[in-house]
């Protein structure tokens, strides 16, 4: 019972502060998640100690940031990321290749150790998709063009890494690299992708006149959200994030004919379970390990690494939209999240890692995700007006 009664106290101040967090950087015009960031740092065990990361708590994370993705698919459809395939594919792989190779350079000039070098370069690949997508969301541009390059790239980006992670652990362990089995990897993971994408909304399209037979208005909702918890657990089976077997739930979602409605009913447990993960996201950072001048100059250098590698990458995916448009995707691009938070964490496990660089990598993670948000917004809101390609509702990009 005791134990029942802290779980239910950490629940009332990770939502209590997420909406004090989230209210304070509207007041200066910032996006929600970034408060809701702070707020982590504040409550957590770095400075107040409110509250400490523990596996329920992370059941709620994981849930809110699973259903954050499946919104944002149901305002996706199939056909909106065909139209930029091609840039969203230059993206997802220029986005990984450069900042993989400069991380692993800056990690072997710390200490020359290839397995170790490239553990840590690992961690500056993936983009962390749940923070953009909630800028965007909260913005209503998912419709924009450039919002379905960064979201297309981001599932690539999600696969990539993926099989990086396996190359990375297997020659740290010593192992044998199996160029056949990471083979076969790549192609489960790739064929999840397109077959439940492509499958699933065609039959969707043919089947969702069932829905509206039913006679509970709650039920295309409890259908739906079937799919998409269904999905989230496929994808991990699969060597993915669940966000990804959620998102493309959302795109399925999307073809329905109630998918306004959907979106309706989604807003009240998206208000309830997404501050869970970004609160969080702030709470698992080490302030005390970063207090040394050493710490701090580390910190510097690989959160500018990772902010240049990643724009560069995304910029350079995405030029046949335009300098602006481009200019956007990199900075969609940037935050790392969840993914370098994981990265981090197996290192240490592994004893790759010490706590410094463990505790280096942690923040960098967490300030990409705070510094991406209002960069993301200036520039879209900067870029209401343009009739220029790629920006705007009605951008259209002909990808062959």
């Amino acid at each position: 019972m005791a134990h029942t009664t802290a779980m239910l106290l950490e629940v009332f101040i990770i939502f209590a502060a997420a909406q004090v967090g989230g209210a304070l950087a509207r007041g200066i015009r910032l996006p929600d998640v970034v408060g809701q960031i702070i707020a982590g740092c504040v409550v957590g065990p770095s400075l107040l100690g409110w509250i400490t990361p523990s596996e329920p708590l992370e059941v709620l994370s994981e849930i809110g940031v699973v259903l954050l993705l499946f919104a944002v698919g149901l305002e996706t459809r199939l056909e909106d990321v065909k139209r930029v395939g091609g840039s969203a594919f230059a993206v997802g792989v220029i986005g990984v290749v450069v900042p993989f190779v400069a991380g692993t350079f800056w990690a072997h000039s710390l200490e020359p150790n290839w397995p170790r070098s490239l553990f840590v370069a690992a961690a500056f690949v993936a983009t962390s998709a749940g923070i953009t997508a909630a800028v965007l969301k909260e913005m209503g541009v998912l419709r924009r063009t450039e919002s379905r390059v960064i979201l297309g790239a981001a599932v690539i980006d999600d696969i990539l890494a993926m099989l990086l992670l396996g190359v990375v652990v297997a020659i740290q362990a010593g192992g044998s690299l199996r160029i056949g089995r990471l083979l076969v990897v790549a192609g489960e993971a790739i064929g999840f992708v397109l077959v439940v994408g492509w499958l699933g909304t065609l039959m969707m399209r043919r089947g969702s006149k069932f829905l509206d037979r039913a006679r509970n208005p709650m039920s295309p909702l409890l259908v739906v959200l079937a799919l998409c918890l269904g999905l989230a657990w496929l994808a991990t089976r699969f060597g993915l994030a669940a966000i990804i077997g959620a998102f493309l739930a959302g795109m399925i979602a999307s073809e329905t004919r109630q998918h306004v409605q959907l979106e309706e009913q989604m807003q009240p447990l998206l208000t309830l379970l997404t501050p869970f993960f970004f609160v969080l996201t702030g709470a698992k950072v080490d302030l005390a390990k970063l207090a040394s001048r050493e710490a701090l100059w580390l910190l510097l250098i690989a959160t500018l690494l990772a902010l240049v590698t990643k724009l560069i990458g995304g910029w350079l995916g995405a030029l046949k939209l335009g300098p602006r448009s481009a200019l956007i995707v990199g900075v969609g691009m940037i935050p790392r999240g969840e993914v370098g938070i994981v990265v981090a964490a197996l290192g240490l496990s592994a004893g790759v890692f010490g706590d410094l660089l463990y505790a280096v990598i942690i923040a960098m993670s967490l300030l990409t995700s705070i510094i991406a948000p209002p960069l993301l917004a200036v520039l879209l809101k900067a870029g209401t007006g343009d009739k220029g390609p790629g920006t705007g509702h009605e951008a259209r990009v002909a990808d062959s």
